[in-house]
This record gives structure tokens, sequence and C-alpha cells, in this order.
């Protein structure tokens, strides 16, 4: 297989802003596989279709044409021709990714994908079970995490940033439900790999985990 780094943890642990960081410092193409079950998401919600109506889901997750289009520093995300780059970043959405990421149509259909999207080479690959089921035989594994009350601050000046009127209550909330949702599903549920390297971010910013990641590698590599 080729090179690939895994990036799995759970909302709020720094992984998209670290893998973003890391693929750039590296110049390897970035994979956000969080991105592609928000667009799934996104796309029954359209849809109108309920989540046990698993046989119109998996129509829609055949037909659906996802593309990452990197424009500068800024990651864009087509579903068919419509920018939804915004729009998969909704609240709801971030439920109904968890959600859908359950069922097994949509995630047979997504793991091919993803893999075919590995096959090609060189990728950071982030996610919650990049290191556990996707890519098993990822040469370089590593699962982010840090204390809930700094993933709630993260998620809740994110939030704010948007312009969105939410209390600190609430994101907890939220963080409580996606994390219960995320680690107890019965498919690929969120975990480390046996062989990941953990990386505790609490008190890391972005730059000091990459700058930790790259160290771990060159370890690897000797």
């Amino acid at each position: 297989m080729s090179p690939i780094i895994t990036i799995d943890g759970p909302t709020g642990s720094g992984k998209s802003t670290v893998s973003r960081l890391l693929a750039k410092r590296l110049n390897y193409p970035y994979l956000d596989t969080g991105a592609m079950y928000r667009v799934v998401g996104l796309a029954i919600q359209r849809a109108g279709i309920g989540l046990k109506n698993e046989k119109e889901i998996a129509k829609i997750c055949n037909s659906l044409d996802i593309k990452f289009i990197h424009e500068g520093d800024t990651n864009k995300i087509y579903m068919g021709n419509d920018d939804v780059t915004e729009a998969i970043r909704e609240p709801v959405i971030d439920l109904m990714a968890s959600n859908v990421s359950a069922l097994d149509t949509v995630r047979k259909v997504m793991v091919k994908l993803q893999r075919k999207i590995g096959s090609k080479g060189l990728l950071v690959a982030e996610g919650r079970d990049m290191g556990t089921v996707v890519f098993p035989e990822a040469k370089h594994k590593f699962y982010l995490d840090a204390s809930s009350d700094v993933r709630v601050k993260r998620r809740f000046q994110e939030r704010q940033k948007k312009g969105e009127s939410i209390s600190r209550e609430k994101v907890k909330e939220y963080l409580i439900k996606r994390d219960y949702q995320d680690m107890n599903r019965r498919l690929s549920p969120l975990k480390p790999a046996k062989d990941a390297k953990i990386i505790d971010t609490t008190k890391l910013n972005p730059d000091q985990v990459v700058e930790k990641i790259i160290k771990e590698m060159a370890k690897d590599n000797n």
C-alpha cells in the first residue's frame, strides 16, 4: 500500500486542523472523510428521506458525485456542481452525518470510495475509522484526543466565529451525544487502532501536534 497517514479522533480533538496542516507541510493530498458523510447527510436531508429507508439512501449514495477542490489554502467540497462547503457544516448536519455513518449501506459505498482515493498515492486521511477499518495497513496511524472541557471550548469558539448564537452548555450536550453515537455504533465505532499513536492535544496547539506527528513518523522510518 502507498504511504498513508491516518488521523482519527473525536470532535474537538483538533484532527481536522492538524490534518490540513500536516498535508500542506508534507505536500500530501488531504482526505476529509467526515465531510463525505456530511455530504451524504445533506443529500438525504434535502431529499426528505427517512434514515430507515435504506433502499433510497443506497440510491443516493451510489449516485453522489463528491469532489474535493483545493483553491489556495481553501478546501472546497462539491456535491455535483453545488458548492456545499458551508452547508455541510450546519449543526443539524453534524448529527445527521453521525447517524448516516452508522448505516451499512452508506459505509460500504463511502469506504470503497475512500480506498479508491487512497490507492492513488500519498495521503493524509482524517476521520473516525481510518486506522481501524479503511486503511488498517497504513504505516503511520495517529489518534488525537483532548479533555472534554477543552474539546467543548474549541467547538464553542468555532461556532461563535461562525456567528452562531449558542450556549456552551448546548455545545457540551451536542458533544456528549455525538461521542456516544460515534463510540457505540455497531459498525466501525470510534476507537484508536491497536497500533495507533495516541496524542493528547489538550495543551498543544495545532503546529505543535504536527511537529509531534512528524517526529513520530521519523522514528517509524528508522
